[in-house]
């Protein structure tokens, strides 16, 4: 059985890498986008078991990527992990994510909290 896809959208380019490795070592395949507007288009065609989001991205906010996945009825499934390092606006979408982690967030616990979240996404 292969691993399950994550996608990280996040934008700083030295976290997006940080964030890529803790996922593959929680057993995800991965791939990362650095731009909104590039990550909804992304989603068009795959269904990621877990999206690690970043909320403040070039061209599409990561609170419209949130809407959107949850309005979208083939990533009913998927799970978020909102990854901000804006407290209010985190637990305003706390109801919408699976998880809301506040930057700085260390390489074991985003790898923790991914591995967390697999079972909860192994299919029927």
């Amino acid at each position: 059985m292969s691993n399950p896809l994550a996608l990280i959208i996040e934008d700083d380019i030295d976290l997006a890498n940080i964030f890529t490795e803790a996922v593959q070592n929680a057993d995800f395949e991965v791939e990362s986008i650095q731009d909104g507007e590039q990550a909804l288009a992304r989603l068009a065609s795959i269904v990621p078991a877990v999206v690690v989001l970043d909320l403040h991205l070039p061209h599409v906010g990561g609170e419209q990527i949130l809407n959107q996945i949850r309005a979208d009825s083939r990533l009913a499934r998927t799970r978020i992990i909102v990854a901000t390092a804006d407290p209010v606006k985190g637990d305003a979408l706390a109801e919408q994510a699976d998880l809301v982690l506040i930057k700085p967030i260390s390489f074991g616990q985003l790898r923790d909290m991914a591995k967390r979240l697999r079972p909860a996404i192994q299919p029927d």
